[in-house]
């Protein structure tokens, strides 16, 4: 699949999902730089889909995926879990808190369903689609297949987090996906282009917001 012609025109059958626009990710203990820029062009783009998913850390105190959970491990660490490597951050996005609320600036209207993820003590969850251990299902897919939906849209944060593996996942399930670039944020790393390749070889669309129009 290569990056989208312009424009692309939105129909009933597409679906956009926005991912993790929460507190920490935006102000709180992990915060993404310009992370709050996109919540404005987030509210502008959900306007032009029918359809709209969120998806939501949803982490339980002492979940795996925190530092302080793992003795002697620092926010960056890979730790050994049961399923593999996992990668470790500070505390974030605990349920009930504030900084597992979503950004009080998003307006999303079309919002229909809200996937939350990483709920489950032992296994994180980076994608919208297949939680970290490669096996337990969020049930995204099985909804979108069931409702009909033929394109996915993906936008938020953060771009080469979870944004990434959730369009990776999306391919696997079947859809064509397109990530909107200036919808999303990414941490600045030098691995960036080598996972921008990545979604390119798995034939991830790449757009901005101004390619996109209601059919």
């Amino acid at each position: 699949m290569m990056n989208s012609p312009t424009p692309i025109a939105i129909t009933e059958n597409d679906i956009l999902v926005v991912v993790d626009v929460q507190n920490d990710f935006c102000t709180g203990s992990l915060a993404i730089p310009d992370a709050e820029a996109i919540v404005p062009v987030l509210n502008r783009v959900g306007r032009l889909f029918r359809h709209v998913v969120l998806t939501q850390d949803w982490h339980p105190q002492g979940h795996i995926s925190f530092a302080s959970s793992h003795a002697g491990a620092k926010p960056g660490d890979m730790v050994k879990v049961a399923y593999g490597d996992q990668k470790v951050f500070a505390d974030h996005c605990v349920v009930n808190s504030w900084g597992a609320e979503m950004h009080p600036g998003l307006d999303l209207p079309n919002t229909e369903l809200i996937i939350r993820k990483g709920f489950r003590r032992d296994i994180d969850s980076f994608s919208a689609f297949v939680e970290n251990d490669k096996t337990t299902t969020t049930g995204l897919a099985g909804y979108l297949h069931s409702r009909g939906f033929e394109r996915v849209f993906l936008a938020g944060l953060a771009l080469y987090g979870c944004v990434r593996f959730s369009a990776l996942d999306a391919r696997k399930a079947g859809f064509p996906a397109f990530i909107i670039d200036d919808a999303s944020r990414s941490r600045p790393d030098p691995g960036n282009a080598a996972l921008s390749d990545e979604l390119a070889a798995a034939g991830v669309g790449r757009l901005q917001s101004g390619d996109l129009r209601v059919a």
